[in-house]
């Protein structure tokens, strides 16, 4: 009898710990990169999770969270629901809420019936930096509101201009303004392409180029077809773009979750082609098993973008090259975790995401490997390459599987043209683009050291070759 306790006290304690076993390890595998061959490597979080704001952090009661920007020491959070901004200050502290409508004397705006003026289902907001404004993508109402950035006073109202082209309606969902005061905003399932605004609200043109993925079956079909049949047969439109972003450059990255789209990420150049540099292993597409559906995309002042996917709930990591830095997040149901992502911004080295299910926003700081990893990046971008080397082994130091730092390494070595150096690090991170680069440096550098040797030697073949062919004819004469 006390033999079959001991047994049954001994399943019961392994049954009480292993849940917590279990959760531990789908933890650690929530933080991973791909290796050269596409396998899953683990790897230590570059951001954790150090504040969430939801409805104890406010006020106001909460509903939704859809959209969220930063900037001026502030966050901007969008209430669908409740058709609100929230705003929060640089300690996460709640500042103030923003419904109705107000002009500089802080009294309410009435319209020409003598409505009070309001917002109404806003789906997108953007703190333009540069003339202190807030822009608010006030969807339901089919307009665009623009707030001062001090005291939140209306400034003026966008709406549907007189000159605007084409089918796409004008619904503004996700917004942003470059330094130049163009407007650009998305409308969700518009196929003519990003709307861009004069800063006085005019209509200037679409912008972008998503292409479609080509379905051979559907080609065949329509080059086999009769004019007749043609006109009769399901056309085929550009995948919508669903939110958008800006570099410090002027270029516009951009998102899609349509499935007929060839990509799924797009760095816009000026006119509209999709300039995205995909140096890494793998396109940047996220994860390699699973579908990923980018809901919003977040790009920093030194080239590094984050993805946030609605499918997995996972933060995807990239620097400018395109080369994937870290993965991390997930949805679930323990604390942290996501269940419906909205949207994600960068607020100074931190990063804030939002979730519409949970109406919360995680707040994000770095880690010391995040620290050492994107530091990296940010040296390399602004040309500090010792520096990024340093940190590149410092992040080494603290994930011996990282391979972005073994080809940072690599990379410096081979500015310095110490190929056999960057030969081994860029071996080290499998990397074979820079490795023959190397290679080929080295084996130039060879050639070079030894050309008297060579030319020598060069000149011993082609003498002997000369004084042969002098025997063998006078030998025949």
């Amino acid at each position: 009898m006390k033999k079959w306790m001991k047994i049954m006290l001994s399943l019961v304690l392994v049954l009480a710990v292993f849940p917590g076993i279990t959760a531990q390890a789908n933890t650690i595998d929530n933080h991973y990169t791909y290796d050269y061959w596409g396998e899953e490597i683990r790897s230590i979080p570059a951001f954790e999770r150090v504040y969430t704001i939801d409805e104890d952090s406010m006020n106001v009661a909460l509903s939704s969270m859809d959209d969220v920007a930063a900037g001026g020491g502030r966050i901007f959070l969008i209430d669908s629901q409740q058709s609100r901004m929230n705003v929060f200050d640089d300690r996460y502290e709640f500042v103030t809420s923003v419904k109705l409508l107000r002009n500089e004397d802080n009294k309410i705006v009435l319209d020409e019936a003598g409505n009070q003026v309001a917002l109404t289902n806003p789906e997108g907001v953007w703190f333009h930096e540069k003339e202190n404004e807030i822009y608010i993508a006030d969807t339901g109402a089919e307009r665009i509101v623009v707030l001062d950035g001090t005291d939140y006073h209306l400034k003026r109202l966008i709406t549907k201009p007189d000159n605007m082209v084409g089918v796409t309606q004008f619904r503004p969902s996700k917004i942003i303004v470059d330094d130049a005061d163009k407007i650009y905003f998305v409308v969700q399932s518009g196929f003519e392409g990003i709307v861009e605004l004069n800063q006085s609200g005019t209509f200037s043109r679409y912008f972008g180029v998503n292409k479609p993925k080509v379905d051979l079956w559907d080609y065949f079909w329509k080059k086999i077809s009769s004019d007749e049949q043609k006109p009769k047969m399901a056309k085929t439109y550009a995948p919508a773009f669903n939110n958008l972003c800006i570099d410090q450059d002027g270029f516009i990255y951009a998102t899609t979750i349509d499935t007929a789209a060839q990509d799924q990420v797009f760095r816009l150049n000026p006119k509209g082609e999709n300039v995205l540099r995909e140096e890494g292993y793998q396109k940047v597409a996220g994860d390699l098993t699973v579908s990923n559906s980018f809901i919003d995309v977040a790009i920093n002042d030194y080239g590094v973008y984050a993805l946030l996917d609605r499918t997995t709930g996972r933060i995807f990591l990239y620097d400018f090259d395109g080369e994937l830095i870290n993965i991390f997040g997930k949805n679930g149901d323990l604390d942290g975790d996501f269940k419906s992502p909205s949207g994600i911004a960068w607020f100074g080295d931190k990063l804030v995401a939002t979730d519409q299910y949970l109406r919360c926003a995680y707040v994000y700081e770095m880690t010391r490997f995040g620290e050492a990893a994107l530091g990296a990046a940010r040296c390399y971008y602004n040309g500090e390459w010792e520096e990024s080397a340093e940190l590149s082994k410092e992040a080494l130091r603290l994930n011996a599987n990282y391979d972005l730092a073994y080809i940072g390494i690599g990379k410096y070595y081979l500015m310095q043209d110490d190929f056999q150096n960057a030969m081994y690090y860029f071996k080290l991170g499998n990397d074979k683009t820079f490795y023959s680069q190397a290679y080929n440096g080295s084996r130039n550098l060879w050639v070079q050291d030894h050309f008297g040797l060579i030319l020598t030697a060069i000149l011993l073949c082609a003498g002997g070759l000369v004084y042969s062919e002098y025997r063998y004819y006078r030998k025949k004469r």
